[in-house]
């Protein structure tokens, strides 16, 4: 039994002519006689009764056409999804981000999407920007929204900056260059340091190191801390300076300062990156409604 055999039956037994089934199928007629014949062979029971000006579903020809049609149907509901997922319609895109990066911008595209998009799942994850580079490169993830520390020497990974965010140095409100509205790197050479481990963004704790010696120092780090919010805590409590892309910024309360450097080298990018060989075609997808939605708040 195929399923070009149930189509005949169910155009059969709804036109309840052999001719007319014909016609709606765009076969002749001998076709669906033949095929009618052999699937009633197939299932040992007559399906119609049939005379010269009529044809007639037997009883089991009425059980079968029940079952027949929700063959069809979900067969051909599976061959739609098929396609969907072929398409990236229909699947899962798993996401890394840092917690608060794209806090503000990532819920638009998100409730954008899934209008769109409703057969595509979305689940998020945070991690540190050394967690979401490694799990990029292991496949763990399809999609991270992050710092672009690192992801340059990482081959086969494609990034799409959103927007440049500038590093600042965080100190507490009493601090003697807290009134500062600019400073200089250099100007920091004698400060103790609070430095998040560098395990959690080894390229962008070196970068920070990387950015003093071309001003002639060596940081002195008094502290280090495996979670930004313990670096603020740090800082408040008056143990040290730290330098930190601004995006930390929701971590900080009223009693800390928050000033950017001066000049044009202090600044990191943050991006969108990807497999460029992934197999998600809902990334694409996605990567193009984050396209809009930038536009948009331009």
């Amino acid at each position: 039994m195929d399923v070009r055999q149930l189509r005949y039956f169910i155009a059969v037994a709804e036109q309840l002519n052999f001719t007319e089934a014909a016609k709606t199928l765009y076969v002749a007629q001998p076709a669906v006689s033949q095929q009618i014949a052999y699937l009633e062979k197939k299932l040992g029971v007559q399906l119609f009764i049939r005379s010269k000006h009529s044809v007639e579903l037997t009883h089991a020809g009425t059980v079968f056409l029940k079952d027949a049609r929700e063959i069809v149907q979900r067969l051909d509901a599976s061959i739609e999804t098929v396609r969907q997922a072929e398409e990236g319609l229909v699947g899962t895109i798993n996401i890394g981000l840092l917690s608060v990066s794209v806090r503000t911008f990532l819920p638009l595209v998100v409730r954008s999407f899934r209008k769109k998009y409703p057969n595509i799942n979305i689940h998020f994850a945070f991690y540190n920007v050394g967690q979401i580079n490694q799990k990029l490169e292991n496949d763990e993830i399809d999609l991270a929204f992050t710092l672009s520390h690192g992801l340059g020497s990482m081959p086969g990974i494609a990034c799409k900056k959103l927007w440049s965010q500038p590093y600042c140095v965080i100190m507490p409100h009493d601090h003697p260059l807290a009134a500062n509205t600019l400073l200089r790197l250099e100007q920091l050479a004698q400060e103790p340091f609070v430095m998040l481990d560098r395990a959690q963004s080894p390229q962008g704790y070196d970068h920070i190191l990387a950015l003093c010696a071309k001003k002639g120092f060596s940081p002195t780090i008094v502290s280090h801390a495996s979670r930004i919010d313990a670096v603020m805590l740090i800082v408040d409590a008056g143990i040290g300076i730290t330098i930190q892309s601004r995006h930390v910024q929701m971590y900080a309360t009223p009693t800390l300062r928050l000033v950017d450097l001066e000049g044009d080298d202090y600044e990191v990018d943050v991006v969108a990156s990807w497999k460029e060989q992934t197999a998600n075609r809902s990334v694409s997808l996605f990567l193009e409604e984050v396209e809009q939605t930038l536009g948009e708040s331009k």
